[in-house]
């Protein structure tokens, strides 16, 4: 029987079953320290993949610009743990079914990445790896929290005319996506999707020091 996962699967695991946090990562965290990591609350997000006639995409989700945090950006589904979660990938799961309505059945999940400390928000973030193997219509649960869904291809994130380096308002960078019917993609999404990049082996080389701003409010 022929494997029915698409060939890019099985060598992202393996990647991912080696990989640490790069640097990139650090720097965004490194930003603001209003919290200490022993004091760290664990939340998970989703990084849903699916394949396609162009190769995979991810699921992404726009915040609600009512949100008193991180209004308007554009996220992985996730948040924070709850007592009855299992494990980071049932966070997960549960967090894209509240969110998106995504259905757990219809995702393999495949490998959790390493946590990712993350000061600004006093979480530990827990990136779970996933195939969506029966993809379905998605869309906002709660008009207060998600106001869209993306499905973005990785051959687009990956394209060097989309990706440049975000200036934060502390004065620290990192990477930056700009993606057309999408918001400036920048922070902690935009560094895990730039390791995905990497892990995955679809990563080309792009203009670091192509600059792109945030909107002021």
């Amino acid at each position: 029987m022929s494997d029915p996962r698409p060939d890019w699967w099985p060598p992202l695991l393996k990647a991912a079953a080696e990989a640490e946090p790069p640097s990139v990562m650090r720097v965004i965290a490194d930003h603001l320290q209003p919290y200490e990591e022993a004091d760290a609350r664990t939340a998970s997000v989703l990084v849903l993949l699916k394949d396609g006639d162009e190769g995979p995409s991810v699921l992404l989700q726009q915040r609600a610009a009512t949100l008193r945090h991180h209004p308007g950006e554009v996220a992985f589904p996730g948040g924070g743990t709850e007592p009855g979660d299992a494990d980071a990938a049932a966070t997960a799961l549960r967090e894209a079914a509240e969110e998106l309505a995504v259905d757990p059945a219809s995702v393999s999940v495949g490998r959790s990445l390493p946590k990712l400390w993350i000061p600004v928000s006093g979480f530990a973030v827990t990136p779970v790896l996933a195939l969506w193997k029966r993809p379905h219509l998605v869309a906002p649960q709660a008009a207060s929290e998600v106001a869209a869904a993306h499905q973005v291809p990785l051959p687009l994130l990956a394209d060097p005319a989309s990706r440049g380096t975000v200036r934060f308002p502390s004065g620290r960078s990192g990477p930056g996506f700009e993606i057309e019917g999408v918001p400036l993609i920048w922070g902690f999404t935009a560094g895990v999707l730039s390791w995905l990049l990497d892990l995955g082996g679809w990563a080309r080389p792009w203009d670091a020091e192509r600059t792109m701003e945030l909107e002021r409010h």
